[in-house]
């Protein structure tokens, strides 16, 4: 189900199952993490392997698909190479000059290979915490993003745009001073503020995502220290101190000092959503996301004697006083949880989630249902996708809408008899019916990571 692809295939119309709606013009893009070679060291998914973006363009009820390689200087020098240079984030394996010239010698591979957004004219291919890869029209890359040098150190694979401001929020974590900054680009691609320090922060650790409100930028920090000194000794990079706790920053987003909550420790790989409840000040914040009992990466000691647990969660957050109050709000076993991008930061009802049905033959990350959470009635409806596992749901909303309702949920999924790929299209009304399309897909698409749905603006997002 994960094991990469090499091929970049075009197919100008895809055979559907069903009937595509009409009202569906554009394009529903994934990016995702796939070795163009076989690793050397380690392997570590979800984070290491190169970027490859999977698009599907829709009109007039027809479908059509490409698939293509962000192309780093990295995967140009292995492909010159014809093998692997660099090895996995936990073998520490470089490269030296005689194999890729003085300039990568010695560096990190980039891996924009996590997310995919559109913002200010721009597509971009995000990586975990570094500069994104601009991406064409055609999914051509088109070379290193940095905000005409605004922001050099780049950002994190889930920034947040918010739908009333036309801005995107981001943050950016590093392994040297400053350990934590955020930033906000405007409507139109500019960089209008930041990088700013967030005070507190003294020391490297892993965030992968955030949440916004209409005041704040909300960061989970878990107890997820990165240890070069370990990884270096043959050890994890990354290590879990639950005794340290998780601490949420909320981050003013008019420049004000951060404010900050703590708890015992948690960990969060994605965010649903946050919003302020109520008008005041000091109304407090309200965030859902998903939880784990701890890290669910990598090879920390006694990870194998901890079982994880976790599930759809809400924190309510008071800023004036510091308190948090958590609740579980479904103990399911869920991951990439998505709602409908135009409530981003702003109260939320539904959300959509990959889950897992109970069968015993599933990989680790691996799902073979969607879940739809209603969060104002408390229930749950389930489609069981069979014998399909299923990746992250994307919502698209009826066009000339505002309802949550009036939609459709995309996702990617592969059959797990005979390895073939397939694009869903799930009716909003109704989730659990199933979906309303299927188009087959002419390669296999590895399961994971982020996607998103791009309708056609200009005539931009489904032509090249």
């Amino acid at each position: 189900m994960f094991a990469p692809v090499t091929e970049e295939v075009d197919a100008a119309e895809l055979e559907v199952t069903g009937e595509i709606p009409a009202a569906l013009d554009g394009l529903y893009l994934r990016n995702g993490p796939n070795p163009r070679f076989t690793p050397i060291g380690s392997y570590l998914y979800p984070i290491d392997g190169d970027g490859m973006l999977h698009g599907v363009w829709l009109s007039e009820g027809r479908a059509r698909y490409r698939n293509r390689f962000v192309r780093t200087p990295a995967l140009e020098a292995e492909e010159w190479a014809g093998r692997a240079l660099w090895g996995g984030l936990e073998s520490m394996i470089l490269p030296d000059a005689e194999q890729v010239g003085p300039e990568l010698a010695g560096t990190f591979r980039e891996l924009p290979d996590i997310n995919v957004v559109r913002h200010g004219g721009r597509l971009l291919a995000l990586a975990e915490s570094d500069s994104p890869y601009r991406i064409g029209a055609g999914l051509e890359t088109l070379g290193r993003e940095d905000f005409e040098g605004a922001l050099p150190a780049g950002i994190t694979a889930h920034p947040k745009i918010d739908p009333v401001t036309g801005e995107m929020v981001v943050f950016c974590y590093g392994l040297e001073p400053p350990f934590l900054t955020w930033s906000v680009i405007g409507r139109d691609g500019t960089v209008t503020s930041g990088p700013t320090l967030v005070d507190g922060v003294d020391e490297p650790m892993m965030i992968h995502d955030m949440a916004l409100t209409r005041r704040f930028a909300v960061l989970v920090l878990a107890p997820a220290f990165f240890d070069l000194d370990a990884a270096m000794a043959g050890g994890s990079f990354l290590a879990w101190r639950p005794e340290r706790g998780t601490r949420v920053a909320l981050i003013p987003r008019d420049g004000s000092p951060p404010r900050w909550a703590a708890d015992e420790a948690f960990w969060t790989w994605h965010t649903v959503n946050a919003y302020d409840d109520g008008p005041g000040a000091d109304a407090p914040v309200v965030l859902d996301y998903v939880q784990w009992s701890r890290l669910t990466v990598g090879s920390a000691p006694g990870a194998a004697q901890d079982p994880v647990s976790g599930g759809l969660t809400r924190a309510v957050i008071d800023p004036a006083t510091g308190s948090m109050t958590r609740t579980l709000l479904d103990d399911a076993r869920v991951e990439f949880p998505r709602i409908d991008d135009r409530l981003i930061g702003r109260r939320h009802r539904r959300t959509a989630l990959a889950t897992s049905t109970g069968r015993t033959d599933l990989l680790s990350g691996e799902y073979d249902a969607v879940r739809f959470h209603d969060l104002e009635t408390g229930a749950s409806h389930v489609w069981d996708a069979g014998d399909l596992s299923v990746g992250e749901p994307v919502f698209a909303p009826e066009p000339g809408t505002d309802s949550e309702e009036s939609g459709y949920w995309l996702t990617f999924a592969t059959d797990r008899t005979d390895g073939s790929s397939w694009f869903l299209v799930v009716p909003a009304e109704d989730p659990a019916s199933g979906p309303v399309a299927r188009a087959r897909i002419p390669v296999r698409v590895p399961l994971g990571l982020h996607g998103c749905w791009l309708p056609t603006e200009g005539g931009q997002a489904a032509e090249e």
